[in-house]
């Protein structure tokens, strides 16, 4: 893969990791053996100490491997990888042939990708050329849908419903099951506002145009606010069941108590940059309470388990 002219691949793949090294192990193994494509492989490492960096160099020579001195988070460590692509290119394009593959793929380590899973969604995205995003149905090994794998967007009403418990009473409801579309039918075709960054397939000309994810996030939230940017510039996202890749799903995260808090966080960055300018006064602050409490329970308990 190295040498090889990144615009005339169909896709590069971004792959973040972090104290996953067996996992990355069977991604990396099922991602290599696509048919039907032309990839290159950029594997991140965030500074693991399991030596999942080492086994990458090792046993996958043909991966791009960057090593991290530290937890750069998520958003960043994905754009280290999209910048070593090429979807960083000020002079790159719509319609271009040089610089960055078709299509970026944002893919988690704890991931499995079938043969012809790559091939498949890339066909599904070219037949379309609205669409910006594609995922996948997203399983986890015991075989249930990974709900994340398709999203509405977190907006106040959304959030409420799910932080009361009403989303989990009436999953079926078209008002209250948004957050998660759990009333949609898991195995149709289904534009959506989001798919998950553990698979998430965007189209080239979409990165250039909404630019690289937003660093002020460090887990959670970022690939959100990347479909609300690419969204809001006319690209449709779409969720494909069609593929099934199987998802371990917080490998990395179940290591780190910072993700407890990370996610109440993410929350109030993405309500902040594209809700908080429109709502009444009264609900927006007693939407950052509410938040702003949930990370400080968290918080306090992260210091009763230490």
């Amino acid at each position: 893969m190295f040498g090889m002219d990144l615009g005339s691949l169909d896709v590069g793949i971004v792959i973040v990791n972090w104290n996953t090294r067996d996992l990355l192990r069977r991604c990396l193994k099922s991602l290599l053996a696509s048919q039907g494509v032309d990839l290159a492989v950029c594997v991140v490492d965030n500074n693991s100490d399991d030596e999942s960096a080492d086994m990458v160099a090792s046993e996958f020579p043909q991966v791009h491997l960057i090593r991290n001195t530290r937890n750069a988070g998520y958003p960043a460590a994905n754009n280290q990888g999209l910048m070593w692509l090429g979807f960083d290119d000020p002079h790159l394009r719509p319609g271009s042939a040089d610089g960055a593959a078709r299509y970026a793929l944002l893919l988690n380590a704890d991931t499995e990708v079938p043969i012809d899973a790559l091939s498949k969604v890339i066909a599904f995205a070219d037949a379309h050329p609205g669409i910006g995003v594609v995922g996948p149905k997203l399983v986890k090994p015991d075989g249930s849908l990974d709900r994340a794998c398709r999203r509405s967007f977190p907006t106040p009403i959304i959030s409420f419903y799910r932080l009361t418990g009403l989303a989990e009473l009436f999953p079926n409801s078209r008002r209250f099951g948004r957050y998660n579309l759990t009333y949609l039918d898991e195995d149709r075709v289904a534009e959506v506002d989001s798919v998950v960054g553990a698979f998430m397939l965007v189209r080239r000309e979409a990165i250039m145009e909404a630019g690289l994810l937003d660093e002020a996030f460090f887990m959670y939230g970022e690939d959100l606010d990347w479909a609300y940017r690419m969204k809001s510039g006319g690209w449709k996202v779409y969720y494909y069941p069609e593929v099934v890749v199987t998802h371990v799903k917080r490998a990395s995260s179940r290591q780190n108590p910072r993700a407890r808090v990370e996610f109440w966080r993410a929350m109030e960055i993405f309500y902040q940059k594209h809700y908080a300018a429109e709502t009444p006064l009264v609900i927006h602050w007693l939407i950052l309470a509410a938040v702003r409490f949930k990370m400080w329970l968290m918080r306090w308990q992260i210091r009763l388990d230490a």
